[in-house]
């Protein structure tokens, strides 16, 4: 099955599971392509290839089912029963190997993590605060790549207070927000 045609699925997918819960805005299911996918695929830009993703809260599967589509391997982080339902069928109805879904919370995701995670990357969009999410992988030394709204300077301000870190920030290609890639010293 080509990419294009994955994604086809993944959308119609998108759209039938969205009738019965609420995985993305009803009011951004009319710009699934851009709203979701292609602000999901531009990570792809600045993302190593050579590494794993644990994408956290997952949720409808943005941005870790994209960029499985496109060939890294994904672990998606999802506390929500339900939302690992849907991202089980998105990843056996495209047959995505190299999607994993851990059905937990973050924090016990990244306790059972060795010590030593160089291979290994952090994503998110819509998740958490720049803090909050630092909170709970900055002592891994884990590099973040994130999707972020307008407020990143904000976020960004607040985490200088309680972590170093240094970041790259990009603008974003689909919006107002930007991606913002953080790495911590070791």
């Amino acid at each position: 099955m080509s990419n294009k045609i994955k994604f086809e699925q993944y959308e119609k997918l998108l759209r039938q599971w969205s009738q019965r819960m609420n995985l993305v805005a009803p009011s951004t299911l009319n710009d699934i392509q851009t709203r979701h996918i292609a602000d999901s695929a531009q990570l792809a830009d600045i993302l190593p290839k050579n590494v794993k993703i644990a994408d956290m809260g997952s949720g409808a599967g943005f941005p870790a089912v994209v960029l499985a589509i496109m060939g890294w391997d994904v672990t998606c982080i999802e506390s929500i029963g339900k939302k690992v339902s849907f991202l089980q069928a998105v990843k056996e109805e495209l047959g995505l190997e190299n999607l994993t879904i851990f059905h937990g919370r973050l924090e016990d995701f990244v306790r059972h993590l060795p010590a030593k995670n160089d291979n290994l990357v952090f994503t998110a969009r819509a998740f958490a605060s720049l803090t909050k999410i630092m909170d709970y992988v900055a002592h891994k030394k884990c590099r973040l790549f994130l999707l972020k709204g307008r407020e990143i300077e904000s976020e960004i301000s607040d985490a200088k207070r309680k972590y170093k870190f240094k970041y790259e920030l990009t603008p974003s290609k689909t919006g107002d927000g930007f991606v913002i890639y953080v790495h911590f010293d070791r």
